[in-house]
């Protein structure tokens, strides 16, 4: 971090918090307010007030519970971490058109998705398995299936950073992102149609329905179909999502939702990057005029089948006290049969094509949940408690086939750039015999968690959170040596913080949470190097402090945290043996994250988040040929130091509304050594909607409205810079009835 930028964020933070304590909601107007309120606090009909729908809330919800960051039904402003939520509303503004790009409106985080990397997320200087992704509040474990799913189909997207492994296991050392899927619900009966068309012939087509079969059965069903030319040579894509449930009241205390999700995507000839100049050192750079050339085979693939179910049985004891159990299931097919590598001559005249891979992961989850969650009082104030309990196996079997690898100095041809013919993958010797069964592996995990929120006086509280993890993990190796691994972890991770309500209006909080790693970030694919060697858990822990708040009367709502993060004891090179690999690797993260969102005018709002990372290695090694080079005091590969959001929405008439928005990513190494790496960039995009009739919004949005080029993400092992889309015009329409 330089020395401009501690500047910066040493003003910011002092002006924020100037302006908590300070700001024109005063202590007198606070007390004032005090006297109105009903001392009692542990009545659960007062807080109940505070609560409210995610579809009636406006810019940052600090006010609305998030599942993400607690179990307690604690809203937004009452849980001491970092929290943020893109509802419905907020995903229709962007142009939301999977949770990815949600979830990239979040502060700090930048997400994407390039082929063999699934759902990629760096956020708080961590990437990868640091970051755990949660569907419905449950984690699948494995980064590859985290594959992004059109948004149609998803109410929101929830982020609470730093380590959330009390809630969920093992993981997060970064934090979590939870995708959230619509449901069946009683509040409002809904009929309502989406289509679209926009630049590479993409077209969406969606339909949504929430229905009351009767006083107590509800019935949801959301569909959508997408397809696309797409932006990089014979690109071809087609996906559909459904989701469909019923809510059913079996008595005026128990109610059951069943919901069924199943997503199918298919991608010919994915693009796995575009090759990047000699040399490669530095700023890396691509040519320009051939940044849309696919290199992978003509009938290169990428295929995903998925399938949830969801049985959540809702009990309610008392008015004090609920029961909820959720049994889940998850089935997923993935295929991949690609070239992946490609990279240039000395001269820059020539693509050498290499890394012939074709894999399928067959994936199934099944668990089940119980949850206990009881709002009492402990000495005479308000004490809320959560208890549980959750039993998970998930089984992945592999079928790797490869060849041609570029590290055997073995590759398929060598073509001139703008002339080439992709052939086919059967083309390539050794790649036409089908999949080749490789290892299996079953993770068992026996959790049981527990978290409580207890009121030591009016406006302070501690909420604590605690979980243990008992893994059971078993690798069957096919024909590889050895044959089999049994191996066993026990684990316990928690959250301490405290919340102090300054005024009505302000807090300000502090925590301490820890995390716990499987080696090798996961184990559901994880080789037999990675676990056979006694290796433990690696851990991690976060210091935080922040600050929720309104202010200006409550036109504007801001939230501030700053944070200090190490993981620690995770898998590095021997630096005394290359072939060998110790528990030793530490890195350290700091950063400081701001939101807001003021209604400026009655007609303008604007929104904004900055994040500022600052993240290095404290101790790891990794080979270089024949030698071992630390990398200390390195930062990490695709993650930014900073990433920024901002938009502002007009209201013209009733009728016409627009928008215009930015977003700022700096520039990220593409290597450990910090020798390479890929330019920042900022994107802005404009949107104009206007409301046809009583029940029909037309809507034109322009997308990277300056046609910037831009890679999203950088490739570690070869340096292929994955170009991000250009400009482009969408037009939809949205119909209720």
């Amino acid at each position: 971090m330089t020395k401009q930028q501690s500047h910066i964020i040493k003003t910011l933070v002092a002006g924020v918090f100037s302006a908590t304590i300070g700001s024109p909601v005063s202590y007198a107007k606070e007390t004032s307010r005090s006297a109105d309120k009903q001392d009692d606090i542990h009545q659960l009909e007062t807080l109940l007030v505070k609560t409210s729908s995610i579809k009636d809330q406006k810019g940052l919800n600090i006010d609305t519970p998030s599942e993400a960051g607690s179990r307690l039904g604690l809203t937004i402003r009452e849980n001491p971490a970092s929290v943020a939520v893109a509802d419905r509303q907020k995903m229709e503004e962007i142009g939301a058109r999977n949770f990815q790009d949600a979830a990239n409106s979040l502060p700090g985080v930048n997400a994407s998705a390039p082929p063999g990397h699934g759902g990629f997320v760096a956020y708080r200087g961590f990437t990868g398995a640091q970051v755990n992704q949660l569907f419905n509040g449950i984690s699948l474990q494995y980064n590859s299936a985290n594959r992004p799913v059109d948004a149609w189909v998803y109410d929101h997207v929830e982020l609470v950073g730093g380590p959330s492994s009390f809630l969920y296991g093992s993981g997060s050392i970064g934090g979590s992102l939870n995708y959230v899927t619509k449901l069946a619900t009683r509040d409002e009966e809904i009929r309502e149609a989406h289509v679209s068309h926009a630049r590479y012939d993409t077209m969406e087509t969606a339909v949504g329905i929430n229905h009351a079969l009767n006083e107590t059965n509800w019935v949801r069903l959301d569909f959508s179909r997408n397809t696309s030319n797409g932006y990089i040579d014979r690109q071809e894509r087609q996906a559909s999502s459904l989701a469909v449930s019923w809510l059913a009241d079996l008595t005026p205390r128990l109610s059951h939702t069943l919901a069924l999700e199943h997503h199918v995507e298919r991608e010919d000839s994915p693009y796995w990057g575009t090759p990047t100049l000699q040399p490669q050192s530095g700023t890396l750079k691509i040519d320009k005029s051939n940044r849309f050339k696919n290199y992978n085979v003509r009938d290169g693939r990428y295929e995903q089948r998925v399938t949830w179910a969801r049985s959540i049985t809702d009990y309610k004891i008392s008015d004090q006290t609920s029961l909820r159990n959720t049994f889940y299931h998850y089935r997923g097919q993935r295929d991949f049969r690609n070239l992946e590598v490609y990279g240039y001559n000395a001269s820059n005249t020539l693509v050498t094509r290499s890394d012939a891979y074709m894999q399928r992961h067959n994936q199934e989850l099944n668990g089940n949940r119980i949850e206990l969650r009881h709002n009492g009082e402990l000495f005479d104030l308000r004490s809320d408690w959560s208890f549980g309990a959750d039993y998970s196996v998930n089984q992945q079997t592999v079928y790797p086939t490869s060849g041609l690898a570029r590290s055997q100095g073995l590759f398929l041809d060598v073509v001139t750039p703008g002339n080439f013919e992709p052939d086919y993958f059967a083309d390539i010797p050794g790649m036409n015999n089908g999949l080749q069964k490789g290892r299996s592996t079953e993770v068992k995990t026996l959790a049981a968690f527990i978290e409580n929120r207890q009121y030591l006086s009016r406006r302070l509280s501690l909420v604590t959170g605690l979980r243990y993890d008992h893994i059971d993990f078993h690798l069957d190796n096919g024909s590889a040596t050895p044959s089999t691994v049994n191996r066993r972890w026990d684990t316990l991770t928690g959250r301490a913080g405290m919340v102090f309500d300054i005024t009505d209006e302000a807090n300000i909080y502090a925590q301490y949470s820890t995390s716990a790693e499987p080696p090798g970030g996961t184990l559901t694919s994880a080789s037999a190097g990675q676990v056979n060697n006694d290796f433990k858990l690696s851990t991690g822990y976060q210091f935080e402090v922040g600050s929720k708040f309104n202010y200006l009367d409550g036109r504007g709502t801001a939230t501030i945290a700053a944070y200090h993060i190490v993981r620690r004891d995770f898998p590095v090179t021997d630096p005394q043996n290359r072939l060998n690999t110790i528990l030793a690797g530490q890195q350290t993260s700091n950063g400081i994250e701001l939101a807001s969102s003021l209604q400026i005018t009655p007609r303008l709002r604007a929104e904004g988040n900055i994040a500022w990372i600052d993240a290095e290695f404290d101790d790891f090694n990794e080979t270089v040929g024949t030698a071992v080079a630390s990398r200390k005091g390195k930062t990490p590969v695709n993650v930014p130091d900073q990433v920024a959001n901002l938009r502002f929405n007009y209201d013209i008439t009733p009728d016409w509304q627009a928008g215009i928005g930015a977003r700022y990513v700096s520039s990220v190494y593409a290597n450990n050594a910090n020798t390479m790496w890929i330019p920042s960039y900022t994107l802005f995009d404009m949107h104009t909607k206007y409301r046809v009739g009583k029940n029909a919004d037309l809507t034109a949005r322009i997308r990277n409205l300056t046609d910037q080029t831009y890679a999203r993400f950088i490739h570690q092992s070869n340096a292929q810079y994955y170009v991000g889309e250009p400009r482009s015009l969408e037009v939809a329409l949205h119909i209720r009835f």
